[in-house]
């Protein structure tokens, strides 16, 4: 089967390669449809490596996904041939502990699509089982499926901060996680969120959204516009997704005492952090790894038009011109949000 190959660091090909198309009696075989490049797949692109996740062998890329059934295993009864999905990209080991107490994102065992050294769906078919197999309601398009997956972590992110209806939030980095993140907060109640970067056109894009407000801070300090957005009080929750060891030398200066902070972003080494900082205002810091128990309901706040993440999409390609979308990718346009890779031509 062609597919986008990352053959080492640096290197790609769209090439034959062996893919295991077997279906199993609780799995699905999906024709791909959309295919969104992630920051994670570039990463893998350019530096071969994700901390201890490293590239050894050739690795087909590509997490964020929707298709169509074209078989379905004889134990399905949820799914039916022709049903436009959604996948979500890790399958944990459903005895293990985390799974059983149901946190299967950190669950030590999961198998997770274009992560060493599991292939990803960059490829015109995949099996996935039907139980992480979701169906696309008739409003929700194939693009917008493929935006479940990055969504998802931003509800993951919303869930975790705890939100109280009428809470203001403030989220460092206008990447597309970030911007995931500040839709999802204020779909989860808060009132506005204060989304910070160095990226006008991004934060351009981000201020189209009722609600969040943009602060370029090369021209205005973070803490300076929290201050005025709340009297000096401070942030009721911060969400840290740039992942910049900057961001975290002065996380807690924008939080209010008691509230929250959400560690997103992934440094890419080990960052200092302010403790001292964070016990005198009794600050309560959560992290994120992904999503669990989520994926579902990501895809139902979207279905319900209350988040529209179309304006995200800056970018689509054909599959012929996969390494043309990740070579730009990989340039770090500033107006581009999330590109995405069609494999098929079919329409909806």
């Amino acid at each position: 089967m062609r597919a986008l190959v990352l053959e080492k660091k640096g290197e790609l090909a769209l090439r034959e390669i062996a893919l295991p198309l077997d279906v199993g009696p609780d799995d699905v075989k999906i024709a791909i449809h959309t295919v969104g490049v992630c920051g994670s797949d570039v990463h893998y692109y350019t530096h071969g490596a994700i901390g201890s996740y490293v590239v050894r062998a050739p690795m087909v890329l590509g997490h964020e996904a929707s298709g169509t059934i074209v078989e379905i295993g004889a134990n399905v009864r949820t799914l039916k041939v022709g049903d436009r999905v959604c996948m979500e990209p890790g399958v944990p080991n459903l005895s293990s502990r985390a799974t059983k107490l149901g946190i299967y994102n950190v669950d030590p065992d999961v198998s997770f699509w274009a992560t060493p050294p599991v292939h990803g769906i960059l490829a015109p078919e995949a099996v996935h089982p039907a139980a992480f197999t979701y169906r696309l309601p008739d409003n929700v398009s194939f693009a917008e499926g493929a935006m479940v997956e990055p969504f998802a972590i931003g509800m993951q992110a919303a869930a975790r901060a705890r939100i109280v209806p009428g809470d203001v939030a403030v989220v460092i980095g206008c990447g597309p996680i970030g911007i995931m993140i500040a839709l999802a907060a204020l779909a989860g109640g808060c009132s506005k969120v204060l989304i910070s970067d160095f990226s006008a056109p991004k934060l351009e894009i981000a201020a189209r959204y009722p609600g969040i407000v943009p602060v370029n801070i090369g021209e205005l300090s973070l803490a300076d516009a929290v201050a005025v957005a709340t009297d000096n009080w401070g942030a009721d929750i911060v969400f840290e997704a740039s992942g910049s060891p900057k961001a975290f030398a002065n996380l807690f200066d924008v939080v209010r005492p008691g509230g929250a902070v959400v560690l997103v972003g992934l440094p890419v080494e080990p960052v200092s952090l302010n403790v001292p900082a964070a016990i005198s205002k009794e600050v309560r810091i959560e992290t994120v790894f992904r999503y669990a128990n989520i994926f579902d309901r990501a895809l139902q706040l979207i279905a319900s038009g209350k988040v529209d993440l179309n304006p995200l999409i800056t970018g689509t390609y054909d599959f012929a011109d996969s390494i043309e979308a990740f070579e730009r990718a990989a340039a770090g346009h500033p107006e581009d949000v999330k590109l995405q890779i069609l494999i098929s031509s079919e329409k909806g």
